[in-house]
This record gives structure tokens, C-alpha cells and sequence, in this order.
């Protein structure tokens, strides 16, 4: 048979992990370098590119390849937990730096901003998940960043990247888009328009709930890239060697993995959406969701696991709702094969902006009829006692 040239896809090129095949013995798992330290040359120069590990490896390098090759990126980084990544974008921020950031979010990177905020160190100011108009409108001649989560967690409302990234350009600024909820087999934020793409890797991109990690991506490299990867090396915020190797086992069943999870919780949000004892459910594949047509376009249909419901009753109502639950694990997190549920008020604490009695799901691979009937006997349970 003839040679081609033919480019192989992103689903065969993540699936063997960019191809890799030990040269000496054959093996197809990528092996774990654990090192923390290497040895200088006979001349006692540097042999690049790593000296210690601060700096990174090649089991932590060949995972960000992947992620680069994910993203359409020049460069990614990897950290040792969304927050961390977070950190790297928010601290080395010049004092007095004006953001833009939304209203709710990931309870963990709004602290960030907040906390900055509390010291003097950033002044913020906010606009409601998605509403490009109060985006626009909390711009300033000095801001320098504009935050997008994408959907937005916990309600999945849908920013549109590029339309964000306009706007964020258009005042000298840089957009940073969390695309965590759907990661770049779905979303490719930096093909959007976005400056930078952040994603908790411990969610979807690992997917099995083992470790936790968080990754920055960039189509070009610049000055504040250079201070972001110095960021990471000062603070030893690197992802390790261990947590490097899962994680590369982990995205080489991504497409899969999100693929099943948009299957079923497209049939959860279809069985739930106007359920007697629900108020809502919140779920950007759903065609009567405000922001499905942009996410659909956003995603190529590729909506991952994510939604919400908003039960009846009490806030108490719902919680009992979360542990009266048998197949779904009352646990926090997102994104793993496992389906969970959370009170999200429990977990994000008092002052969060959030409805008391919504109840975040992570719906994961396993049979959507067992996930249905868990959910509907736990509803039964509390409201027909």
C-alpha cells in the first residue's frame, strides 16, 4: 500500500499519548522520571533542559505536550492544583491592578481575587456570569485582566469567548478563560480569541479523581508568561512526577470519557427539566437554556457532565435529597468517571452567591438509568415522606 501524509487526529494522537513508544524496549506507557535533581555535563555545564526539578521533568513535560496539543498552544504549564494555577495568573499582578472577574464562580479562584482585593493588592470589580454588557461596562482605562469562567460554576451559565476576548483587547487587557466544565476536546478557548486557557486538570482532563492539578496554556509566549512560569518555580508549584504520570494515562480516554458524560447528562437534563419537585435544571445542552445555542457552537456539542438542579423546598430539602442518594457519592469535586452530588451552599460557604437549594451534579460513565432512578427515589424519599 502507498505512504500518505495524512495528519492523524487529536483522538488518535491523545489516545497513544503523542505517539510514544520507547525506543529501547518497545513499552507504550510513557515511564515515570522521579529525580530531583541532574547531574551537570564533564565540563560542568547545565544539561538542558532540566537541572532540578522545581524546573519540571520529561514525565511532566510529555504531559503538557499533550495539553498543548489539546489546546492549539505554543506552551503549556502544569501545577500541582487548579489554585495553584490560579495563583500564577492573579499574584505576579502589579499592585493597584484593576480585574474584571464575575460576580460567581469557582468558590476557590473568587477567594483568590478577594483575598487580593481584602490586602490592597487588586482593586476588582465584577459583572454577572456571561452578561457581556456588564463585562463591558466594568472595563477601565487600567484594567488588566478580565476573567471568564466557562460555563460558569455552579449555574453553567455560557460566556462567549471570543465576544469576551473583544472586549477584554479592546482596553489593552488579557482574557483568561476556566474552561474546566469543558475541556479543550470541547472548548478550545485559545482558538477563541483567549490569552490565556486555565483548566483544574484534576477534573476532566485527569478524570479519575486520583490527583489534583491545574494547567495554563498559551498560544504566545510573553513577558507575563515568562513571569508566570518564574512564578511556578519560586513557589515549587509544579505538578510531580507521579501525579504527571496519571494524569497522561488519564487524557488518553478523554474524548471518551466526555463523550459518555454528555450522553448522559443530556438524558438526565432531559428526564429532570420540569420534574415536580424541581424548580430547575440548569444545563447548557438543554435547547430551552438561554446560552444553548452559544455553547453548542462552543463546544461542538460536546457539553461534558455538568449541571444543576434546584430542588423544591428547603434548603434542608435538598440537602437530605444529596444524602438520601445510593449510586451518585455525596463528594466535591467534578469531571472523574464517577458520578457525585453536592449541596453547593454547604461547600462554598456563607457569602457565595449561590441558590440554597441547588444541588451540583457531576454525572459520570456510569449507566444513566441507575444514575435516573437514584436520583428520583432520593427526590421521592424527601418529598413524599
Amino acid at each position: 500500500m502507498r505512504k500518505t501524509n495524512r495528519k492523524l487526529s487529536p483522538q488518535t494522537r491523545i489516545a497513544q499519548a503523542l505517539r510514544f513508544m520507547d525506543p529501547e524496549t518497545g513499552a507504550l506507557v510513557p515511564p515515570i522520571q522521579t529525580s530531583s535533581t541532574y547531574a551537570r555535563d564533564e565540563n560542568y555545564d547545565v544539561r538542558k533542559p532540566y537541572w532540578y526539578r522545581r524546573d519540571g521533568n520529561e514525565t511532566t513535560a510529555h504531559a503538557e505536550a499533550l495539553i498543548a496539543e489539546l489546546e492549539n498552544a505554543e506552551q503549556s504549564l502544569l501545577f500541582a492544583s487548579g489554585l495553584s494555577a490560579a495563583a500564577a495568573v492573579i499574584d505576579p499582578l502589579p499592585t493597584g491592578a484593576h480585574v474584571v472577574v464575575p460576580r460567581a464562580m469557582y468558590h476557590g479562584v473568587l477567594a483568590l481575587f478577594q483575598s487580593a482585593q481584602s490586602r490592597g493588592r487588586l482593586v476588582v470589580s465584577y459583572y454577572e456570569a456571561g452578561d457581556l454588557d456588564q463585562m463591558r461596562a466594568a472595563m477601565r482605562a487600567d484594567t488588566v485582566l478580565v476573567w471568564a469562567e466557562t460555563p460558569n460554576n455552579p449555574d453553567w451559565a455560557v460566556t462567549d469567548i471570543a465576544a469576551a476576548s473583544e472586549i477584554a483587547h479592546a482596553w489593552g487587557a488579557k482574557l483568561v478563560a476556566d474552561c474546566t466544565g469543558t475541556p479543550p476536546c470541547a472548548t478550545k478557548a485559545l482558538d477563541l480569541g483567549a490569552d490565556i486557557s486555565m483548566h483544574s486538570a484534576t477534573k476532566y482532563l485527569n478524570g479519575h479523581s486520583d490527583i489534583t492539578a491545574g494547567v495554563l496554556s498559551v498560544r504566545t509566549p510573553d513577558v507575563g508568561w515568562e513571569e508566570i512560569a518564574l512564578y511556578r518555580k519560586l513557589q515549587g508549584t509544579v505538578l510531580t512526577s507521579f501525579d504527571a504520570f496519571l494524569l497522561i494515562r488519564g487524557m488518553r480516554t478523554l474524548y471518551l470519557r466526555v463523550e459518555k458524560a454528555t450522553e448522559n447528562a443530556l438524558r438526565i437534563a432531559h428526564h429532570f427539566e420540569n420534574h415536580r419537585h424541581l424548580k430547575q435544571v440548569l444545563f447548557p445542552g438543554l435547547p430551552s437554556h438561554p446560552d444553548h445555542t452559544l455553547q453548542t457552537r462552543q463546544t461542538g456539542g460536546m457539553y461534558g457532565g455538568m449541571l444543576s438542579v434546584i430542588t423544591q423546598g428547603t434548603a434542608q430539602d435538598a440537602i437530605d435529597v444529596a444524602r438520601y442518594c445510593t449510586v451518585f457519592y455525596p463528594a466535591t469535586s467534578l469531571g472523574g468517571v464517577e458520578s457525585l452530588i453536592e449541596h453547593r451552599a454547604t461547600v462554598s460557604g456563607d457569602g457565595f452567591p449561590v441558590d440554597p437549594n441547588l444541588l451540583r451534579l457531576s454525572i459520570g460513565i456510569e449507566d444513566a438509568d441507575d444514575l435516573i432512578h437514584d436520583l428520583e427515589q432520593a427526590l421521592e424519599r424527601v418529598f413524599n415522606a
